[in-house]
C-alpha cells in the first residue's frame, strides 16, 4: 500500500524567495509472515521571482513667482509719450518691469513708466495683484500705440505715463506726471453722461457685470492701490473713471 505525505518547508529570505515542498511516499510491503514499511522522500523546490514595487512619480508644481525691476529712461525710450515742455523731466521717470497674470492665466512681463518717487510703491501694488491672481490683459508703454490714448484703451492696455491733457480739457493730466495708472481700460471705461471711453467698452459701463479684469469697489485692486495712498476714479461722482488710479486723487 502506498501513501503520500506533503511537507511544506519555510521559504528562504532574500531577493529571490524559494519554497521547498517535500513529498514523502510510503510503501507498505506485506507478506504472510511480516510487513515492511519503506518510506521514500522526494523534494520539489520552487523559486519565486522577487516582487518589485515601483512608487508613482511625484510631480511638484511650483507657484508662479513675481519678478520686478526698476531702471532709468532716456528720451529715445519714449518717442511718443514725452517731449520738451512736459511737466516732468524724462530723467525723473523710471521703467518698472513687473510680472502679471494675463487673461490666458499665464505669467507675462509688462512695463509701466512712472515717476521715480512712486516706482517702489507700484512694484508693491503689482506684486499684490499678482499674488491675488488678478488678470491684466497687457501692460505696455503708451508709446507702443504712438502715444494715442484711445488706441491704448481700445487694446485694453494698462499704462501709466503719457504727457497729455486731461480728457476734455487743456490742463495736464496726472499721467503727465507719471503718477496715474489706467488698469484694463476697455473693461473699466471712463464714463460721463452718455460718453464712454473707449467706445468699445460701452457694455462694461454696467458695473454689475463681473467680467475678467473688471474693478469693483473694495476689491483687491482698489485695496492694493489704497494701501499706498492711490485713489480710484471709480469713487468720483462725475465722471466715473473706472480704470484710473492716481496718487493725487485727480
Amino acid at each position: 500500500m502506498t501513501g503520500l505525505v506533503l511537507l511544506l518547508l519555510q521559504p528562504e529570505s532574500g531577493p529571490s524567495a524559494t519554497t521547498t515542498v517535500a513529498v514523502a511516499t510510503t510503501t507498505l510491503v506485506t507478506s504472510s509472515t511480516s510487513s515492511t514499511t519503506i518510506t521514500t522522500t522526494s523534494t520539489t523546490t520552487t523559486t519565486h521571482a522577487p516582487t518589485t514595487t515601483t512608487a508613482a512619480p511625484t510631480t511638484t508644481l511650483s507657484a508662479p513667482v513675481f519678478e520686478s525691476s526698476v531702471g532709468p529712461l532716456g528720451a529715445s525710450d519714449l518717442p511718443s509719450s514725452w517731449r520738451e515742455g512736459c511737466p516732468l523731466d524724462v530723467e525723473s521717470l523710471r521703467a518698472v518691469d513687473v510680472s502679471h497674470i494675463g487673461y490666458d492665466g499665464e505669467v507675462h512681463t509688462g512695463r509701466l513708466i512712472v515717476a521715480g518717487e512712486v516706482a517702489s510703491d507700484i512694484v508693491e501694488v503689482m506684486s499684490r495683484l499678482f499674488e491675488a491672481g488678478f488678470p491684466i490683459e497687457r501692460i505696455e508703454p503708451v508709446d507702443v500705440y504712438d502715444g494715442d490714448d484711445d488706441l491704448s484703451m481700445a487694446a485694453n492696455n494698462t499704462s501709466a505715463f503719457n504727457c497729455r491733457p486731461v480728457t476734455g480739457g487743456t490742463s495736464w493730466s496726472e499721467h503727465s506726471y507719471g503718477s496715474a495708472i489706467d488698469v484694463n481700460p476697455l473693461v473699466n471705461p471712463y464714463v460721463t453722461g452718455g460718453t464712454v471711453l473707449p467706445p468699445q467698452g460701452a457694455v462694461y459701463a454696467d458695473r454689475s457685470l463681473d467680467a475678467p479684469g473688471m474693478i469693483h469697489d473694495g476689491d483687491v485692486v482698489v485695496e492694493a492701490f489704497a494701501a499706498y495712498g492711490w485713489v480710484w476714479g471709480g469713487t468720483w461722482s462725475s465722471p466715473k473713471d473706472y480704470q484710473h488710479f492716481s496718487i493725487s486723487g485727480r
